[in-house]
């Protein structure tokens, strides 16, 4: 009997999955948007009951197309949007409020707040991180202390908190596993990226409960089991997805460099077992854990690419599919001096600037949609 597996794929504006043959063939896919919320400027937030829902009808549109049976199913894999902070009950298994966004910026002057009190090299040094809103502690204090009751349940150890790995892990094993490997901790800027352990002395700044933090496992490890028509799956590998791009693209050897263009562009080096440090604005970060052995990777962050056309279609309306955008562009003034400045979650590396935001330069009375469009691309 053929053997296949089954990669789950938890993006910021879209959950797929793929069954993936023995040789590596791509046998089905199957792929959904779910629901984007902008509460106010600058806040981006998901339902998290939603996306485990859309997830898990997504491995069974992938598994109905393959046309095989959940017995031919070898293992699991996840790959996720990182930093992405969801935080539940775990009495009910509830979450407590939506998820916060990786791009969301209501936690900036808790970022600055950290900034004044001189924390911020020492969890530099610590975690690999610049203090910035785009990473996961922030928006946990923010559930604290804004969320009714939330401070009082974290304090009595009923709360959990995980990326989006964890959540879906969680969900996927019937609330049997809290649990994240190391290259999604290392994206919280609590986790001590040498020493593998959550930072006592970041928690205890910050005021976060360790007890609501999960327990940190290599990237290829027993992550629990998935049941799929009465047959138990073992979820077998788990890493943020761009540090899963960089093995993907098999970028095995130090100094080999990947860059992915999704929702944001993200440029990873592998370090290898030894971490690099940039004077220029790079990220420190894990890349994988794996045969007892830790890998490290240098990044540069882009906040908004393929965000930006979701805007164009979603936002401004200036066209139905994604797709066409290629062709609006190609009808475009050439030359026009449009320039988009696709700041709308602030800028990354090299700037972090958490305050600045998106632009358009150069209009004129004659530009328009296929200008504006091209621009933007």
């Amino acid at each position: 009997m053929d053997k296949y597996v089954v990669a789950v794929d938890q993006g910021t504006t879209s959950c797929r999955a793929l069954v993936i043959a023995a040789n590596g063939d791509i046998v089905s896919t199957a792929q959904e948007e779910f629901t984007q919320i902008f509460p106010k400027p600058g806040w981006v937030e998901h339902d998290a009951e939603e996306i485990v829902s859309v997830q898990e009808r997504m491995i069974r549109e992938a598994v109905d197309k393959a046309r095989i049976t959940s017995d031919q199913i070898d293992s699991v894999g996840i790959t996720n949007q990182r930093e992405t902070t969801v935080v539940w009950n775990k009495e009910t298994g509830k979450p407590v409020y939506n998820a916060i966004v990786w791009q969301d910026k209501r936690t900036a002057h808790i970022c600055e707040q950290i900034k004044s009190n001189g924390w911020s090299e020492e969890i530099n040094v610590k975690t690999g991180l610049v203090v910035d809103s785009y990473f996961s502690a922030t928006k946990i204090m923010w559930i604290l202390e804004h969320v009714e009751g939330a401070r009082a349940l974290a304090d009595k150890g009923l709360l959990a908190m995980g990326t989006m790995d964890t959540w879906l892990i969680h969900n996927l094993t019937g609330g049997n596993q809290f649990v994240t490997d190391y290259s999604n901790a290392s994206r919280t800027m609590l986790y001590n990226i040498y020493e593998l352990e959550w930072d006592e002395w970041i928690l205890d700044q910050l005021q976060i409960p360790r007890s609501m933090l999960p327990a940190v496992k290599p990237s290829s490890y027993d992550f629990g089991h998935y049941e799929l028509d009465g047959i138990k799956i073992p979820i077998r590998g788990v890493a943020g997805d761009q540090q899963a791009a960089l093995f993907g693209q098999q970028c095995l050897t130090p100094g080999m460099a990947k860059n992915t263009y999704g929702t944001g562009c993200f440029m990873l080096m592998q370090t290898g077992e030894e971490a690099a440090h940039s004077k220029n604005g790079l990220l420190t970060t894990i890349a994988w854990g794996l045969n007892g052995k830790v890998y490290y990777a240098l990044e540069g962050s882009v906040f908004i690419a393929g965000a930006a056309v979701q805007w164009l279609r979603d936002g401004l309306k200036l066209f139905a599919q994604a797709s066409e955008s290629e062709q609006l562009a190609q009808t475009a003034q050439q030359d026009h001096g449009i320039f988009v400045v696709p700041a709308f979650s602030g800028l990354g590396a090299p700037y972090w600037d958490m305050y600045a935001r998106g632009a358009i330069f150069g209009l004129t009375r004659d530009a328009g949609i296929p200008e504006i469009t091209r621009a933007t691309l």
